[in-house]
């Protein structure tokens, strides 16, 4: 059976003369006549069986049935021309891969290192994308995910990359001779708005006492609480591994242990079924296996 499926010069008029609200001005964008915009939206609504525009004199304005239809049809216009462009920027007989990300993880760690694998397979061209929230990876679009263990990711194939775990930094110019707890609780407090029990928490693993252990700003990623703790505006609870540059030239300083409870297991989540893009998946894992190993101490610890 034939799809019933518009043709894009169908869409494309019926999306112009949504935006703006005038057959004219569609008309103008699209290089046609204000007659063709017309007929070309007389044939997307002889299709649909609906009017999807109010006609007052020269005037139309969107019904109901018009409006949400245009949504739909400018989110795929739209996405219809991204895909279009990525294909069009792939070398000839190369292969893409696209990864979701934690956006920090990518920002601080992932983007730093991508030189190497691209030395290494320079016919993949290797798309991100920042991911905050865990999703259902079958139908998204991506290859793999980089992200911590979640539920959300039951039934696909999980390989283990890395713990992270969590400890105090601040800048140097906060700190003076003394007691580092005592300094450490006088500090205002950065807190990361997805975990606001960390103070807490890390204040009764290490036996300590905080004041007020939930008290100051809140910030949705990592990168932002290091950006607040490299401006000196207080001490935060980030993964030392998104730090590490940063304390070997002392920008950042860390005189309180790490936590030993604080931490999350890194993983590559793929999909159970292979794809085109199988082996292309397992060229970016070997290659991210082989950056961590060198690591043990700041990233890899046994699962």
């Amino acid at each position: 059976m034939r799809r019933k499926i518009p043709s894009s010069t169908s869409l494309q008029a019926f999306d112009a003369a949504a935006r703006h609200g005038n057959f004219a001005r569609a008309a103008e964008e699209l290089s046609l006549t204000e007659g063709a915009i017309s007929r070309q939206i007389a044939r997307l609504e002889s299709l649909l069986n609906c009017k999807l525009f109010d006609r007052t004199g020269s005037r139309v304005k969107l019904n109901p049935a018009g409006a949400r239809y245009a949504r739909h049809v400018h989110e795929t216009l739209a996405r219809l021309e991204r895909d279009t462009q990525y294909i069009m920027g792939l070398p000839e007989g190369g292969k893409s891969l696209d990864i979701a990300v934690l956006p920090t993880f990518s920002s601080r760690w992932l983007i730093p290192r991508l030189k190497g694998f691209m030395s290494l397979h320079p016919e993949i061209t290797l798309n991100i994308a920042a991911s905050t929230d865990p999703f259902i990876l079958t139908g998204s679009g991506f290859d793999a995910v980089v992200h911590f263990e979640h539920p959300a990711w039951a039934g696909m194939r999980v390989q283990f990359l890395f713990q992270e775990t969590l400890v105090p930094v601040c800048h140097p110019s906060l700190l003076s001779q003394g007691d580092m707890f005592q300094q450490l609780n006088a500090l205002p407090r950065i807190h990361r708005r997805q975990n606001p029990e960390a103070w807490h928490l890390y204040a009764r693993e290490k036996g300590i006492s905080l004041d007020n252990p939930g008290q100051g700003v809140r910030y949705d990623l990592h990168e932002m609480a290091i950006a607040a703790v490299m401006a000196a505006q207080g001490v935060a609870l980030v993964p030392r591994m998104y730090v590490e540059n940063e304390l070997k030239h002392g920008l950042l300083v860390s005189p309180w242990p790490e936590s030993a409870t604080l931490s999350k297991r890194f993983c590559l989540i793929k999909p159970t079924e292979t794809g085109m893009n199988n082996a292309t998946v397992e060229d970016f894992e070997r290659w991210l296996l082989a950056e961590i190993a060198p690591h043990p101490d700041a990233l890899a610890k046994a699962p």
